[in-house]
């Protein structure tokens, strides 16, 4: 995929022992690596692992994961991923308390004097886009959105119209 990937590749561990397996993403190109904050012993060599890389490094929360579990790293990650449906298959239904985590997260960033963005993934589509860029997002990951239609150039085109109206800059890619 990085021969030809024209934005960078975004590589979410959903794993139990992301650590075994970090050099080997940055070795097949991943620009980004973020892993489960809930199954980190060591969280803060995970991350300077995956720096030392050359990689930015993020952390996820699930959804039942409070958002306080950042605050020892929220000032050494690139980025935080919420997940906004619960891990293990694709296509959800978007859990709206999510925007109110991504609110949450953004404030403690903000109040650490973090520059990490914030990620959502899970249910993103056209109707739920607006509110997740307005509560704080930063990136936007949209599956099943864009690739179980007929049309995914389409489909991303709306999401970006969506996401534009409501006050989002986009830098992923030409559509």
């Amino acid at each position: 995929l990085k021969r030809v990937a024209k934005v960078p590749l975004d590589v979410h561990l959903m794993i139990s022992e992301p650590d075994a397996y970090i050099e080997s993403f940055a070795k097949a190109g991943a620009d980004m690596i973020s892993v489960h904050v809930e199954v980190l012993p060591r969280p803060h060599r995970t991350i300077q692992a995956i720096k030392q890389l050359g990689i930015s490094a993020g952390v996820v929360l699930n959804p039942s994961t409070p958002v306080s579990a950042l605050e020892e790293v929220a000032e050494e990650v690139d980025y935080v991923l919420i997940m906004s449906v619960n891990p293990g298959f694709g296509g959800q239904k978007f859990i709206p308390k999510s925007e109110l985590k991504i609110k949450e997260t953004r404030a403690l960033l903000d109040r650490l004097g973090s520059h990490a963005a914030v990620e959502i993934d899970g249910g993103i589509d056209k109707h739920n886009i607006g509110k997740v860029v307005s509560a704080g997002t930063d990136i936007v990951v949209a599956g099943a959105a864009v690739f179980c239609g007929t049309n995914p150039e389409q489909a991303t085109r709306e999401l970006k119209t969506a996401a534009i109206a409501r006050g989002a800059t986009l830098s992923a890619g030409p559509l």
